[in-house]
């Protein structure tokens, strides 16, 4: 492939990706104010979006096979946890940008609990078989991940009331 061809399909996989974002979040800003048909435009414009940013990733060689895309997950989130987000929230903190760092926290307590399952997950597709993970709850405020056991009252990252959790 020619460099600027690559170059190009890295810009646009981004891109489409931060729009595909972007627009669900815009869909539920919509959905919270009463606008239905706003919201249903906004996540079928963000599900061309994906399809868009599915096809540059393919044509990049990014999708593999399941351990193989594990292995990315795992590398993504080590970055993240070790490198990324600890920047983060200490340049947000010594430039006394207090939403920021508490939103880089937020991320850096889930990622490596995204990181840990990950790791197992991977040893289930090594033996080919699916991993039983049972219900997953993500916390909307902070991103906090519970998989395992008792699903605690509050969050243990930002404290919000785990009866508004996203069940998975």
């Amino acid at each position: 492939m020619g460099e600027m061809t690559k170059e190009f399909l890295h810009e646009a996989f981004a891109g489409e990706s931060m729009a595909h974002m972007k627009y669900l979040i815009y869909a539920e800003v919509a959905e919270k104010k009463g606008f239905e048909n706003l919201a249903r435009m906004f996540e079928a414009i963000a599900y061309a979006e994906f399809v868009h940013a599915k096809n540059h990733a393919k044509n990049l060689g990014l999708v593999k096979e399941v351990a193989d895309n594990i292995d990315k997950c795992i590398e993504g989130e080590n970055f993240e946890v070790d490198e990324m987000y600890p920047v983060y929230k200490a340049t947000a903190e010594m430039q006394n940008e207090k939403k920021a760092k508490t939103g880089f926290h937020y991320a850096l307590e889930a990622e490596k609990i995204h990181e840990k399952m990950y790791k197992k997950a991977k040893e289930h597709a090594e033996k080919e078989e699916d991993m039983d993970i049972g219900e997953i709850y993500i916390c909307p405020v902070c991103g906090y991940t519970h998989y395992k056991g008792e699903l605690p009252d509050n969050c243990p990252v930002c404290g919000v009331k785990s009866e508004r959790f996203k069940k998975f």
